[in-house]
Parts: structure tokens; C-alpha cells; sequence
């Protein structure tokens, strides 16, 4: 072999070695999903690939999906539907009831909120506005929008579930609207059904919002806003964390869709408080915002995300007509990997086989358990129960009487 023929090869080489260094610190996951994640992003997958320090390269060449990809096969998606039970009564076939549970209660849900989704502001050029929308508006976001709050100065009562809070033009932006489609998609209108008591008001704006200087304050973040349920309720509250993760997945188009680094913004006046609020740590890194944090003046948001609300019509988990015999979502499983993952929680193992029962007593005129101590004494007879009554006056509603 020739001398340079010999340092020919050995540039090749070097070059060939080169690390394309990343920055992977936006990639916050659980373990388990960063494959459906890169086979999400092939570009992402790639640029780990090539990159010599990237920690994920264990995860980079197993075919996984989701399951609401168009491409994805069942053999590679994240659930397969689980139903063992009869579905005689409900459908007409063993595999409709697979795929209705699917679409009901699963990642299949969030694949027909994708294929819904459509245009209602049209941009024309990069810097324009866009407003998209699933249809009645059960999930929306938009860029370049632009929202006035101006009017909220005048109001003294606080706000919460009320469907008055814009006014036409309130909310807007440079784009071709399209005004017919806009009033057929608003017809679930109720505060916590739909978008359209919102997004009804939408109009086109003669000038760009940003870049002619129309806004006190421009959001260059990812902000998501809520419409939330009752927040003392783990039942209500939990409609809503879980519809935000399933609106992650909705929204998923960019590499930074995961990322905590966002704001998000609740749709009433009174300040937030509940014993469930650490849950919003899994989604964002910032402090929550509220209707009183921006009143008094236009805002412009870059991107903004409308997400899917607790109270839906046939939505998850509030009003789900779940078919009989299924069990095992994906989805509700994801969603307690994601919740999990960054809130910390660590799995410890139980030192014994007894199922911990803990009995609520809420001692109050309505949702009593009038059979109580006849309930916990039935109860404790079984030794494979370990039986703690635990205190709760806070709720009230309605009475029960169970058998044993």
C-alpha cells in the first residue's frame, strides 16, 4: 500500500468520527416511552445517533409508535386493547369491541382528536397567525394569537366557569378566517364542554399582532390554558391532568413537545389552590398563571395550546362511555409513567400480601356511609385486609348505604 493512499484512509476515518454534539437536557422521559419518542422524531433519533455522547442510543432502534401514528402496527404500538370480558349486548363482533374500547378509552382517542383537527385561521406567510381546532373546539392552539384581557379590570366578581370571559375580537390574529366553519365547530357550548364560549369570538385582526406592536406583553413560551374541574376532588381535579397529558399527544408535532419549559395559564380569577397541585409539576417548571395575572392588558402568545377539557361531551375520563369488558389503557398508563416520572415517585415494594383498605368517613349531612362501623367491622374479619378509618369533612353530597 502507498504512503498517501495509506493517510487517505485514515482521514476518512477521522472524519467519519466526528461527534455532533447535542443538547439532550429537553428529552425528561420515562424510560420506557423514549423509544416511542425517537421513532416520533427521526431526526432527533438520528442526530443521537451520530452523536457520540448521546445517552439514548439504547433506544434508538426498536420500531415503536404510540398509536395514533397513521404508520403505526398494532405489534409496535405502545397498547394493545385488552378485552376479555362479553360483548354481546354492546357490538357485534369481538374485534369492535377492541376497537371501540380503543377509541373510547385509549391512545386511539387521541388519534381521532388528530384526524379531526382542522384549519379555522389560515396564514399566508411564516410571521402570520393560525388558529386550529378539533371539531366543536375540544382542542385547539394557535400561533402569533392575540387575546385581550383588557376588560377583566372592570369586573369585580370573580371568575370561574363563565362563558362571557372575551367578548367578539377579544381574541384574534392575522389570518384568513374562515367565519362559517368558526360558527358550525361552536356548538358545544358550555364552560367546560368545549373551546367555544372562547374561541367563538375569534376575528381576523387587520394588523399583525407581534410585529406592529399591538401587545403589552408577548409569551414567547409554550403556554397551555385550562378550563379545570373541581380541585378538592382527586376524581374532577385527575379529568384534567389527564386530559392535558392526552393534549400533549394531540399537540405532538415538535421535538420540544414534552418539555416542561411552558407556561400555563387558568381560565378563572381565584387563585389556585388544592391538596393535588404538586401534579403540576409533571408538566410544567414554571409558576401557574391566572386570569388576574394578565388583566388589564393584550396579550400575545407565539404558541398557544387550548387543551382537551374534563367535562367533553363522550370526553375521557368525565362523561367516557366506556364499552363492557376492557380494561388496561395505554393511555391511562402512559399517563401515570409521565406523572410518576416527574414527580419523583419511586416504587416500593410491599413488605406483605395484605390489601390496605382505607375507609373515608366524612362525618357531614349528605355522602355519609350510614352503615359505617358495621362496614369497617366486616371489613377488618378478613386477614388478608389491613383496615385504617381515616377522617374527611370536607365534602357534601350524597348518602350511601352499602351491603356487605
Amino acid at each position: 500500500m502507498k504512503e498517501r493512499d495509506f493517510i487517505f484512509i485514515v482521514i476518512k476515518c477521522a472524519l467519519f468520527v466526528i461527534p455532533i454534539e447535542g443538547n439532550y437536557s429537553g428529552i425528561n422521559l420515562p424510560e420506557g416511552h423514549l423509544k416511542y419518542y425517537f421513532n416520533s422524531f427521526p431526526a432527533e433519533a438520528e442526530k443521537c445517533r451520530n452523536d457520540v455522547a448521546c445517552p439514548y442510543k439504547n433506544h434508538l432502534n426498536t420500531k415503536a409508535c404510540w398509536g395514533y401514528e397513521a404508520n403505526c402496527k398494532p405489534e409496535n404500538s405502545f397498547s394493545i386493547p385488552h378485552c376479555p370480558g362479553e360483548h354481546k349486548g354492546w357490538v357485534a363482533t369481538k374485534s369492535a369491541q377492541l376497537d371501540t374500547f380503543y377509541a373510547q378509552g385509549d391512545f386511539g382517542y387521541v388519534r381521532d382528536q388528530r384526524r379531526e383537527m382542522m384549519i379555522l385561521c389560515e396564514p399566508l406567510f411564516v410571521e402570520d397567525s393560525s388558529l386550529e381546532c378539533t371539531e366543536h373546539m375540544r382542542f385547539c392552539r394557535g400561533r402569533n394569537i392575540m387575546i385581550n384581557f383588557t376588560d377583566l379590570i372592570n369586573r369585580s366578581e370573580p371568575i370561574r366557569y363563565k362563558m362571557d370571559v372575551l367578548k367578539e375580537g377579544d381574541i384574534g390574529g392575522y389570518c384568513k378566517l374562515n367565519k362559517k366553519r368558526l360558527e358550525e365547530q361552536a356548538d358545544h357550548i358550555s364552560p367546560l364542554q368545549s373551546w367555544g364560549p372562547e374561541i367563538r369570538n375569534f376575528r381576523s385582526l387587520p394588523r399583525k399582532p407581534i410585529v406592529d406592536g399591538d401587545c403589552d406583553v408577548v409569551i414567547e413560551k409554550p403556554t397551555f390554558i385550562m378550563k379545570i374541574d373541581a380541585t378538592v376532588n382527586i376524581y374532577h381535579h385527575f379529568c384534567d391532568f389527564l386530559n392535558l397529558y392526552a393534549s400533549l399527544h394531540v399537540n405532538l408535532s415538535h421535538p420540544t413537545a414534552f418539555n416542561r419549559d411552558n407556561h400555563i395559564m387558568i381560565w378563572e380569577s381565584y387563585s389556585y389552590r388544592s391538596m393535588f397541585q404538586e401534579t403540576f409539576a409533571a408538566f410544567t417548571s414554571n409558576p401557574l398563571w391566572d386570569l388576574k395575572t394578565f388583566r388589564g392588558e393584550t396579550v400575545c402568545f407565539k404558541n398557544v395550546v387550548f387543551p382537551l377539557l374534563p367535562r367533553m361531551i363522550f370526553g375521557l375520563y368525565y362523561n367516557t362511555p366506556l364499552i363492557y369488558g376492557c380494561q388496561k389503557s395505554g393511555l391511562f398508563e402512559a399517563f401515570g409513567d409521565h406523572v410518576m416520572h416527574h414527580l419523583g415517585i419511586t416504587l416500593h415494594e410491599r413488605k406483605d400480601a395484605k390489601v390496605r383498605v382505607t375507609l373515608l368517613s366524612r362525618d357531614t349531612q349528605y355522602r355519609r356511609i350510614l352503615n359505617e362501623n358495621e362496614l369497617v367491622k366486616a371489613l377488618k374479619k378478613n386477614p388478608n385486609y389491613r383496615v385504617k378509618k381515616s377522617t374527611n369533612n370536607n365534602s357534601t353530597r350524597r348518602e350511601f348505604n352499602f351491603q356487605h
